[in-house]
């Protein structure tokens, strides 16, 4: 089983690691990474990089392809060559996905419309703007499009796919092999459950 990934400038570090991190365990997938063009990209924190060997047209299909966001994904809404490789491939994956921003590719990609979606909840307007509807659950899955929440709610959808790809006892090895146990110290992962102080403590972070 192939898994793609786009990376690129300024990609969010948490929504390409954490899925490759789960489905890198799954036996017999092989995750690839492409690029807009062939070398290193930086995360949009600044201090991971990334050396992509093969660029994104050198790939013509995949069993699954997996968008993630970042502040990186803007030029690429506008970049209609990217756009026409996404829906190409999409014709013959066997899952479509996407975390945090990265919906919002395929939402320009025109595989949204109509369909409810979830990205991070600062971009909701963004989504809705390309034909989407958003609602606030953390994986959201419609036949082979699947998308996810902001960042680390990729791990969530990976463990997910993981059992689509295989089996649920796959997927449970995996997130124990992973020690996915997730038992946050606070309980603001969400904005319906975070105070308005928090809310507003947000804008201040990169």
């Amino acid at each position: 089983m192939d898994i793609v990934i786009p990376l690129f400038d300024r990609f969010e570090p948490l929504d390409a690691i954490g899925p490759y991190e789960i489905l890198g365990h799954v036996p017999g997938v092989d995750v690839r990474f492409v690029a807009p063009e062939p070398g290193r990209v930086t995360d949009v924190l600044g201090a991971l990089t990334v050396d992509v060997p093969t660029r994104y047209s050198e790939i013509d299909s995949c069993d699954v392809l997996l968008v993630p966001g970042g502040g990186g994904v803007r030029p690429l809404l506008a970049d209609p060559d990217f756009l026409d490789w996404v829906r190409g491939v999409h014709g013959a994956t066997r899952f479509t996905t996407s975390v945090c921003t990265g919906s919002l590719v395929l939402g320009a990609a025109g595989l949204l419309k109509g369909l409810t979606a979830t990205t991070h909840w600062a971009a909701v307007a963004d989504l809705e703007a390309h034909g989407a509807t958003y609602t606030a659950e953390r994986v959201v899955r419609h036949d082979r499009i699947i998308t996810s929440a902001g960042v680390s709610s990729g791990i969530d959808m990976a463990l997910g796919l993981a059992a689509l790809l295989t089996d649920d006892l796959t997927a449970q090895a995996v997130q124990l092999l992973t020690e996915y146990d997730p038992r946050p110290p606070f309980d603001t992962g969400s904005v319906a459950k975070a105070p308005a102080a928090v809310r507003e403590r947000v804008r201040t972070l990169g």
